[in-house]
C-alpha cells in the first residue's frame, strides 16, 4: 500500500512538473494570421497592429461558445470606437454557410470566419472551447483563457488592453 502511494506521489510530481515547464511565457508576439471573413473581407493580424484585440476560437455545438458570444458582441460594440476588434473563428467542419447562418440567428455582428489549419496550427493546440486570446496594441498575447467567461471578467480582460 505504502509503495503504491509513493509511485502515485512521484507520477503527480512528474505531471505537475511536466505541466509547468509547458506553461507559457507571457507576453509572446501573437503569431500572424490572416483569414476571410464572412462578409467576404480579409483581415490580417499585421493590419490590426495598434489596435487590441480579442480572438476567440468557438463552435456551433460548444454550449459555453454559444453563452459568450452575445458577451463579445457586446464588448466589440462598447469597446469598437476605441479601436477594440473582435474576432470570432470557429473550429466547425460544416460548411461557412450553416456557421453564418447559426451567428446571424444569434445576432452577433464582430467579425466572423472559419479558422484555417494555420492559424489553428500558430494558435494550438485548441483543445478546449472556446479559447480566447487578448491581443494588446503591441501584437502581443498578454492572456489566454480556455473556456468560458463571463460577462464582467471578459469586459476586465478588455480593459486591461488599453
Amino acid at each position: 500500500m505504502r509503495t503504491g502511494r509513493i509511485l502515485l506521489n512521484a507520477a503527480l510530481i512528474t505531471a505537475v512538473a511536466t505541466c509547468a515547464a509547458h506553461a507559457e511565457e507571457l507576453p509572446f508576439p501573437a503569431p500572424s494570421f490572416s483569414v476571410k471573413t464572412f462578409d467576404g473581407r480579409m483581415v490580417r493580424l499585421a493590419e490590426l497592429r495598434g489596435k487590441p484585440v480579442v480572438l476567440d476560437f468557438w463552435a456551433t455545438w460548444c454550449r459555453p461558445c454559444r453563452v459568450s458570444m452575445p458577451h463579445l458582441d457586446t464588448v466589440q460594440k462598447r469597446f469598437g470606437s476605441q479601436g477594440l476588434v473582435v474576432i470570432g473563428l470557429s473550429v466547425d467542419e460544416g460548411t461557412p454557410t450553416d456557421v453564418k447562418r447559426f451567428a446571424r440567428d444569434l445576432g452577433v455582428s464582430f467579425r466572423l470566419a472559419m479558422a484555417n489549419d494555420r492559424v489553428l496550427d500558430e494558435y494550438g493546440p485548441i483543445r478546449t472551447l472556446p479559447t480566447t486570446f487578448f491581443i494588446n496594441r503591441k501584437g502581443e498575447v498578454v492572456r489566454r483563457v480556455r473556456g468560458y467567461i463571463d460577462s464582467e471578467t471578459l469586459e476586465g480582460f478588455v480593459r486591461e488592453l488599453f
